[in-house]
């Protein structure tokens, strides 16, 4: 009687998984790096020392001529409170203040009492030396 088995073990490694393992790291790290958006806006950021990044939430931009924006959408000077309410919602959120270096410091301490009357974190964004 000649038995044997039909079921023959293939020694070969199956490489399927582990690329497919890698795309998706590869993916998940392409996503999450895109979380921090620099602002689109002409500003001249002054520079500092120690630059850490932030998530960022709301943008206001300040412009050397003085115009402001709230993530990227014009807003007048007098409706700014109104408008950061709108986009903070009630949470407590995080404000980035991309202010232009040549804007007087008065514009900055402006917007900023505005963030911090609503709760919010605020930080202000450099460029690194």
């Amino acid at each position: 009687m000649n038995l044997q088995k039909r079921n023959k073990v293939d020694s070969a490694f199956n490489m399927a998984s582990m690329t497919d393992l890698i795309f998706l790291l590869l993916i998940f790290f392409m996503l999450t790096s895109s979380f921090v958006t620099p602002s689109g806006l002409p500003v001249n950021l002054p520079t500092s020392k120690a630059s850490t990044i932030e998530v960022q939430k709301v943008s206001v931009t300040v412009t050397k001529d003085l115009q402001y924006f709230i993530n990227e959408k014009k807003v007048t000077r007098n409706s700014i409170e109104t408008e950061l309410k709108k986009e903070l919602s009630g949470t407590k959120g995080v404000v980035i203040l991309h202010i232009d270096e040549s804007v007087p410091t008065k514009e900055l301490v402006f917007v900023a009492s505005i963030a911090t009357s609503l709760e919010a974190k605020v930080s202000i964004a450099t460029k690194p030396k």
